[in-house]
């Protein structure tokens, strides 16, 4: 049986292992395949496929979530394979999919295109029409249909492009066979379906000439001479011209010549030699489909692009941007380098400030070759809080090509590390929705190379008087500019002939760009009989005015003209537009709408594609929903007016139950060792997120909700919900360690802290104090963190819970040996291990407490090992490594080989200590976020090689284990440093 691969673009994104179709996952995950295929064998950057799945948007979290999509891919395309020789192959940054021409319908088409160029240049018309036709046959639809996204729409485009072309060139063929019926009902559909493609229409009045048919041929002409006009305002191109005027002339040439030019195939692209590839984003998409060919491609090269590894993240441009024609020449006049603030008068929301910015930033984005960066700062959010410097600093380092976990955590060594990477190269940086100078100061670059475009509702005085920014403050449209933005949205008959209407349209919208834009939406769809006057009439009768755009003239409000699309909309849409300003964004999940709702999530998915038509929500990526700040006030106003308290409680309780399930069934899937809160059940129509056993798709969803899950912990305690809020901290307190987010993990448990006192619960203190402790040690407030740990000790030894004892005594092991006193430390340890063995339960095959019990031994023998009890360490050691082992856990088992390897070097044995340390390093890096375990078994290891007499392969450990705690910010990196410059010095 054939059970080779084979995938498929040219239609839904589909692979089969012989003639059974693999289930490929989300569309996400489809996403990834997509791109890979589309690179046709060369490799993709990470950097490119983040780019590609999400665009601008990009979760913090996105190449752990990437790497998880990566693994399902491996698992689903080769369920037996070995990954390190599976298809998909990792690649140095990247990944790499080679394919073979016979295994992707892509390469099939193109080979077949080469092959009918061929067979025309050899004077074989009948081979190239067959050749055409057959790779025509290989398209099973949309290409990618099922991937989502502003790359996959531009790909899509390209493609489509490839194979408009290829219609051309069978049309081509079939005149020069005499087929000239058959290649005129061709034509015709083929006009009918794109009737802006000029070319079409060029085969069309050739294929009707010779049909004898010139007169029809002359009223092709004609339909798209006012067809241009029309929706374009062009004229036909010079082909189509010409054209018309042989066959006015009735040439007889036109019945004897080969086809035009212009209709032949495009050469099939030679392959290059293989190199990295990045993914373009939305930025670089191609021209509109409103746009008019005049000519087919002329190479196949449109599949994929030959990019670069720089950013490219500026949101798409406006296609309907008007006006502004003074502030842009402002703008050009401004040094290339430097900070830009533009602000609208007054702080006014709706002005277009992003609009403009984007706008402007991608006429000169060609000056900045080594990027352009976007960033929304969520100034004024209307639920949540500005995004701040130190989040700012690591989206753009990550976006800059940092690793995320190795970043450190003070700001101003963020910003230092901003500024070094910015040494020395043009970027442009775009900061959207600023709140202050003082969220902006930290992200400017050192050295004036750098363009900053920065957007506020405040002036950002401080910025222009202190850091030298230029100001520009957008007003409201003028008349003309307005006026001009209704034509170019509407279509310039309709405004003209109804002057009064637009002015009073304008007047309404106070001249205000969004409320000119939702207007002129409604009026060009759901409103599009309806004449000018009757909209005006609309804005007339429901003028009460959104306050946020109100600025003392009763005309300046578009409350009225949110409120069109919102009285279109179901009631339970309606409601469900109204709850989705309980959540703290920045965007929600379809399956956190459905636990907010308490409704299915069919059900819900159909009321969101509801709100999505009526623009009053936008689907940012496949299943995840945002709404602009100003529709999400509006949403806020209306559920304070219609929805009664107790109802807007039980929906915000709903949402947290949805989060707060969710994390629980996660991080019991990653941390398997840990004791486990229990749960209160969750409120009638919250369903949790499931996960299977697949730790993987746990880590991605934590990574995906991050900025969700610390928002929610500061709502719940904000409304009181003190059991959600101390218990969300409990459930992302292990991601948050795992990432390095130290500070963020500190925060979390600070509130819960404050919730746990609120409701008296010593049970919740304890767990609060133990996650400030841990917190605390790995930001080395050592004697901080001693309090919170024993305190935390007590409290559960109160309670009699003797699993969160044992793990309370643990840390305070961990603690003590940070501090030093390794006495104190085997004494908490023993304690941890003792109790898990009286109090574990009467489960043998408890999981959860074999891990522990694992881990409870390897601590001991760790303490052993410092005090120089080495033998007896190792002897504990080795029993916890069977233990893991045994269960499966790489992650514990590496940290027992590390133990092993240090109680190995300590007493003599350093070739057996070296093994265990390369073990160890071997189970660490399968695992993302453990650079920190990394950098400790890199120092111990070093110190083993130099007891061997290799001091060059010491320096190799230690520089590697260096640069991660230096990443990190780490205390412990001077100790590597002296040991580093011990090296040096002269014996």
């Amino acid at each position: 049986m054939d059970e080779r691969l084979r995938f498929s673009v040219l239609g839904p994104v589909s692979a089969w292992r012989g003639t059974v179709e693999i289930e490929l996952g989300p569309p996400q995950q489809r996403a990834v395949l997509a791109v890979l295929l589309l690179a046709e064998g060369r490799q993709v950057l990470r950097s490119g496929l983040v780019d590609a799945v999400w665009g601008t948007r990009a979760p913090a979290s996105a190449l752990g979530i990437l790497r998880a999509y990566v693994h399902r891919l491996r698992q689903a395309l080769e369920p037996a394979g070995n990954p390190a020789s599976s298809v998909v192959r990792s690649t140095g940054d990247g990944y790499q999919l080679r394919v073979s021409s016979a295994e992707l319908d892509l390469r099939t088409f193109r080979d077949l295109l080469g092959r009918a160029e061929r067979a025309r240049r050899a004077g074989d018309a009948s081979g190239s029409a067959a050749h055409l036709q057959q790779a025509l046959g290989l398209w099973r639809g949309t290409a990618l249909a099922g991937v989502r996204g502003e790359y996959a729409q531009t790909q899509r485009q390209r493609l489509d492009e490839l194979r408009l072309s290829a219609e051309a060139a069978r049309l081509t063929a079939e005149l020069d066979l005499g087929a000239h019926a058959q290649a005129t009902a061709v034509a015709t559909g083929l006009v009918a379906e794109h009737p802006l493609d000029e070319r079409f229409r060029e085969l069309l009045m050739l294929a009707l000439y010779r049909s004898g048919r010139q007169a029809a041929a002359l009223d092709t002409y004609r339909e798209a001479q006012t067809l241009l006009a029309r929706e374009l305002g062009v004229d036909p191109g010079p082909a189509l011209q010409t054209m018309y005027q042989r066959v006015l002339r009735a040439e007889t040439g036109l019945l004897t010549l080969p086809p035009l030019a212009s209709a032949e195939p495009p050469a099939p692209a030679r392959a290059a030699a293989p190199a990295p590839v990045t993914v373009p984003t939305a930025a670089r998409a191609g021209a509109s489909s409103a746009t008019p060919v005049t000519a087919p491609t002329a190479t196949l090269t449109a599949t994929t692009a030959a990019l670069t590894a720089t950013p490219a993240q500026l949101p798409a441009g406006l296609a309907v941007f008007v006006g502004r024609e003074a502030e842009l020449a402002r703008m050009a006049r401004l040094p290339s380098g430097g900070t830009v603030v533009i602000t609208a008068i007054a702080g006014m929301a709706g002005v277009g400030k992003t609009t403009f910015a984007v706008h402007w930033a991608r006429q000169v984005a060609d000056r900045f070759p080594d990027g352009q960066l976007y960033l929304n700062l969520r100034g004024f959010d209307p639920v949540g809080p500005p995004v701040p410097p130190a989040h700012a600093l690591r989206t753009l380092l990550e976006s800059l090509g940092a690793d995320p976990r190795a970043l450190p955590q003070d700001i101003d060594a963020l910003a230092a590390l901003y500024r070094t990477l910015l040494t020395g190269k043009r970027v442009l940086v775009l900061l959207d929705n600023a709140h202050d100078a003082a969220q902006v100061r930290p992200l400017l670059p050192g050295e004036p190379g750098c363009l900053v475009v920065v957007t506020s509702r405040n002036r950002l005085a401080g910025l222009v008087a202190v850091d030298g920014a230029h100001p520009l403050h957008l007003d409201v449209l003028s008349l003309p500019e307005a006026r001009a933005l209704l034509a170019r949205r509407l279509g310039p008959e309709r405004v003209t002939a109804e002057p009064d209407a637009v002015e009073e349209i304008v007047t309404r919208c106070a001249r205000l760009p969004l409320a000119l834009a939702i207007t002129a939406a409604r009026a060009a769809t759901t409103r599009s009989a309806f004449p000018l006057a009757a909209i005006a009439a609309e804005l007339r009768d429901t003028a009460d005015g959104l306050d946020a755009f109100h600025d003392g003239d009763t005309s300046a409000d578009v409350r009225a003209v949110f409120s069109w699309s919102y009285r279109t909309l179901t009631p339970e849409a309606a409601r469900l537009f109204r709850l989705l300003a309980l959540h703290p964004g920045p965007d929600i999940s379809l399956p956190a709408a459905a636990g907010l709702a308490g409704l299915s999530r069919p059900h819900t998915r159909q009321l969101l594609s509801e709100l999505v038509r009526a623009h009053l929500v936008d689907e940012t990526a496949p299943g995840r929903y945002a709404s602009h700040d100003l529709l999400r006030v509006y949403a806020t106003e209306l559920s304070g007016t219609i929805d009664p308290p107790q109802q807007v409680r039980a929906a915000r309780h709903r949402m947290l139950d949805h989060y707060l399930h969710t994390a629980h069934q996660a991080v019991a899937l990653i941390n398997r060792g840990r004791a486990l809160i229990s749960l209160a059940d969750p409120a009638e129509g919250v369903r949790a997120e499931e996960f299977g056993a697949d730790a993987e798709r746990a880590r991605a969803w934590f990574a995906a909700e991050q900025a969700v899950l610390l928002e929610a912990v500061e709502q719940a305690a904000a409304h009181r919900y003190d059991v959600h809020t101390w218990q969300l901290a409990w459930a992302m307190a292990n991601h948050l360690h795992m990432q390095g987010l130290w500070r963020e993990e500190e925060a979390v448990h600070r509130t819960a802290m404050d919730a746990a006192l609120r409701l008296g619960d010593r049970s919740a203190e304890a767990y609060a104090h133990l996650g400030l402790g841990t917190a605390m040690t790995s930001l080395g407030r050592f004697e901080e963190a001693r309090v919170h740990v024993e305190r935390a000790t007590e409290l559960h030894m109160e309670s009699g819970d003797m699993r969160a004892c044992a793990e309370s005594w643990r840390s305070l092991a961990w603690v003590t040996e940070q501090q030093g006193d390794a006495h104190a430390a085997l004494g908490a340890a023993q304690r941890s291990l003792a109790l898990l063995r009286a109090h574990g339960g009467p489960d043998p095959d408890d999981r959860r407490l074999r891990t522990a019990t694992a881990s409870g031994l390897n601590a001991v023998g760790w303490c052993h090992v410092l005090l120089g009890r080495h033998r007896e360490g190792l002897d504990h050691c080795v029993q916890a490594l069977a233990l893991h082992e045994q269960l499966g856990d790489e992650v514990h088992a590496a940290h027992t080989w590390d133990s092993i390897g240090h109680a190995h070097h300590l007493l003599g044995e350093d070739d057996e200590a070296v093994t265990s340390f390369r073990n160890a390093l071997a189970l660490y890096r399968g695992h993302d976020g453990l650079r920190w375990f990394v950098s400790g078994t890199l120092m111990r290891l070093g110190d083993t090689h130099l007891s061997l007499g290799h001091p060059d392969a010491a320096r190799a450990a230690w520089t590697e284990g260096l640069d991660i705690l230096e990443r990190l910010a780490h205390a412990d990196a001077e100790q590597l440093r002296a040991r580093l410059r011990s090296l040096a010095d002269p014996v």
